[in-house]
């Protein structure tokens, strides 16, 4: 428990949580501080590019191996999966309707770069190594989950549209997934050399970068939590809680199963922990338009997401280290 309580005091006072806490303090005193949308468009472009190239120098350095192929339908298995758990959760804590706990449940098993990137800045500034090949878990963990939030919408005669082409594009032309993987094969196919030829770019303002993006979440997060009061419900806010841990379970017991390292446990549980705020929105928008995107958005970005930053982290940290040995 000490261990614990150190590893979440030592979080909270990290730059990075101070970023998006600053954030959310403004949005709620109704600051006039923001980004232009623009900004933190190029800001989110180049954490993708970032994350994704270095994880391909990894795999480059150390080869593919099955464990990575094993990893990757792990990461698959994970997010067609949780939904069901997440929706299931939610049908006993909320009164949400189908569609809507469909369409949360979608969000529960995707994913979240950014929360991603957050505990691999974390994880190494603890001294702990991860497998470079997890990027790619993480791109192969978007798109399950909403094809398991449409199975379980149509269940309940919702979702007619079905899996049109439109949604397909969405969905697998997502430019998140599409920056992260083509930067992770840059990564992979130059390597060392390659990494050496942009190192001043891509690993030394890295962290200043994530500050300033989870700022912009912040101010974000903050302005949804001010204007979605009313939805949430006790319910509502007890699953924003208490799902990612449940999620986190799944990635650890993964995690151990798969071997990986500490740091490849902590990101596995994190990627099962997070909820995703930019790719599923945008495919629920298009497959199931009559769910609420209020409910989604707020629980996904105002309750998981900061959760995740400055208490889910610490706890998957934790346990993963206490597990290694």
């Amino acid at each position: 428990m000490e261990t614990l309580l150190g590893l979440a005091a030592e979080n909270l006072i990290s730059p990075i949580i101070l970023s998006f806490a600053l954030g959310v303090a403004a949005a709620m005193a109704r600051s006039d501080l923001t980004f232009p949308e623009a900004a933190a468009k190029a800001l989110s472009l180049y954490l993708l590019f970032a994350i994704g190239f270095k994880g391909g120098v990894s795999v480059s350095s150390h080869g593919l191996d099955a464990t990575l192929v094993l990893s990757l339908i792990a990461g698959v298995i994970l997010s067609a999966a949780i939904p069901f758990v997440a929706f299931a959760l939610l049908r006993v804590m909320t009164r949400l309707g189908t569609v809507d706990a469909a369409a949360v449940a979608g969000h529960y098993g995707s994913i979240s770069i950014v929360t991603f990137v957050a505990a691999t800045s974390l994880i190494q500034g603890r001294g702990l190594s991860s497998e470079g090949y997890m990027v790619a878990v993480a791109a192969a963990m978007e798109a399950p989950a909403i094809l398991s939030a449409l199975w379980l919408a149509a269940r309940g005669g919702a979702g007619e549209g079905g899996l049109d082409k439109g949604l397909w594009r969405e969905i697998l032309l997502n430019g998140s997934i599409v920056l992260l993987v083509g930067a992770f094969l840059i990564g992979m196919v130059t390597g060392e050399k390659g990494l050496a030829e942009i190192d001043s770019f891509i690993v030394s303002p890295f962290k200043g970068v994530l500050c300033l993006f989870l700022l912009d979440m912040g101010l974000v997060a903050g302005r949804g939590l001010r204007t979605s009061r009313a939805i949430l419900t006790p319910g509502l806010v007890g699953f924003g809680l208490i799902m990612p841990l449940v999620g986190s379970l799944f990635g650890f017991a993964a995690g151990l199963a798969l071997g990986l390292s500490a740091g490849g446990v902590v990101l596995l549980m994190t990627l099962s922990a997070s909820a995703s705020y930019i790719a599923v929105p945008a495919a629920m928008r298009v497959a199931l338009p009559e769910a609420n995107p209020s409910v989604y958005l707020t629980l996904s970005l105002g309750i998981t997401f900061p959760f995740n930053l400055t208490i889910g982290i610490p706890i998957y940290i934790a346990l993963a280290t206490a597990a290694g040995g």
